[in-house]
């Protein structure tokens, strides 16, 4: 009686049953985002206050200057929707300027260290993971603030503009996030980071086009905003908003000459490509 012997075989699984590094990378990617949105349910008064501060100065602001001389402004629009795109760019400013401030807690709390000695695919999740979740808030944040402009009468960018508004947003939101991301690996601990947002906030809102066109400002103001990341945000925003969706349309008459809404996006897509290739050996150098 003869029996066949069953051929053991000592090949691999087949590669497409293995989950690919893409798919392991996404994985790790939308595991820490989950666990960045459950510390935001637990505590929803960072997202509460990220929306109502600027709500207050988009009513406050509105109100002051309500009354103002027809034709003060460029295009003689009022002023409530001349500030909406600036209440917009910083609130989308402010979050991602934010951004640091979870890796930062991360280091202090010993978290940070847990995640580099988990056998994670690829370390660069935990970085994707706070752009992704970032970004998110960001856009949430930026669309009530829309909402209730919209509501106050302030109208609204209609379907292309609000395209052009969200790809704006997501520029500059990429662009700060790199940035307060660099800060939170360098800097020694959250106070030191906080300072630097407080220090960054508000001299970076005034010296920008969000509250005053730069005819209003002296010369050297005016320098100094017409180089503002944020004014390169606002302005095709505000752009958007009158109804100017083409990216040849000059949007800003600066010192130095005049930048269409397609420079300004130019401009801000190469501060945020710039700001993560000065980051990425830091990044590396942290997360090894």
């Amino acid at each position: 009686m003869t029996s066949a012997n069953p051929t053991i075989s000592n090949r691999s699984p087949d590669a497409a049953e293995q989950p690919s590094a893409l798919a392991e990378i996404s994985q790790e990617t939308l595991a820490l985002t989950k666990r960045l949105f459950l510390q935001l349910q637990r505590r929803p008064s960072t997202l509460v206050a990220g929306v109502l501060q600027p709500l207050i100065w988009l009513v406050l602001f509105g109100a002051l200057f309500a009354k103002a001389p027809a034709g003060l402004l460029p295009g003689g629009i009022s002023y409530g929707r001349f500030l909406g795109a600036g209440v917009i760019v910083f609130t989308a400013f402010s979050a991602a300027l934010n951004a640091g401030l979870p890796v930062m807690f991360d280091r202090e709390f010993g978290f940070l260290n847990r995640l580099l000695v988990a056998p994670l695919r690829s370390r660069s999740s935990i970085v994707l993971a706070s752009v992704l979740y970032i970004t998110s808030l960001s856009l949430v944040q930026s669309l009530a603030i829309m909402a209730t402009a919209a509501l106050l009468g302030y109208g609204w960018p209609g379907g292309v503009g609000l395209l052009l508004v969200l790809i704006t947003l997501l520029l500059l939101v990429f662009a700060v996030t790199a940035l307060s991301l660099g800060l939170a690996f360098a800097l020694p601990g959250h106070i030191e980071l906080i300072a630097v947002i407080f220090v960054a906030n508000l001299p970076l809102l005034f010296a920008s086009t969000a509250l005053a066109p730069l005819s209003f400002m002296p010369s050297w103001l005016g320098w100094l905003a017409s180089l503002n990341p944020l004014t390169f945000a606002i302005e095709p925003i505000r752009a958007a908003y009158a109804g100017q969706f083409s990216l040849a349309a000059v949007v800003l008459e600066a010192p130095y000459g005049d930048l269409t809404a397609g420079t300004c996006l130019m401009v801000l897509a190469g501060l945020a490509a710039g700001l993560f290739l000065l980051i990425r050996p830091l990044l590396d150098r942290k997360l090894t």
